[in-house]
């Protein structure tokens, strides 16, 4: 795994599963998402600033994870990834013990365009976990 950071921000790519990834937190948030090659490799660039590179990280990346303590309501992690510890074993989270409900979280992905590209991994696993209770 070859892992690189900056401030407020850390990204992987795992040459065994050609798995670009990466991990961003502020006060109060904490993100996983999955990226690109493309994204990747700006990363690496000193041409931008670490502001740059947070804001490259989520206008690209695919949200896998969320925990919000922002101090504007109860603290919540959304998992909109079921397989997030799997993708990246790498990053180091807290534990939450508030984690929203699969049903809201759905609910979510459907409703705002930000989630749009989680449509189709959530839809597959709502299919599975219905094929299950059947």
């Amino acid at each position: 795994m070859m892992l690189i950071q900056g401030s407020g921000w850390k990204a992987c790519f795992d040459e065994e599963r050609d798995l670009y990834t990466a991990r961003t937190s502020v006060p109060g948030a904490i993100y996983l998402l999955e990226i690109n090659k493309e994204t990747f490799e700006k990363l690496q660039s000193d041409e931008l600033s670490d502001d740059e590179k947070y804001c490259l990280i989520h206008d690209n990346g695919r949200r896998l994870y969320m925990d919000i303590d922002d101090r504007c309501g109860p603290p919540y992690t959304v998992v909109l990834d079921d397989d997030y510890k799997t993708l990246c074993p790498w990053a180091e989270l807290p534990e939450s013990k508030t984690v929203m409900p699969e049903a809201l979280t759905d609910a979510a992905v459907e409703l705002f365009a930000s989630e749009a590209n989680n449509r189709e991994q959530r839809r597959k696993k709502r299919e599975e976990r219905k094929d299950k209770e059947e």
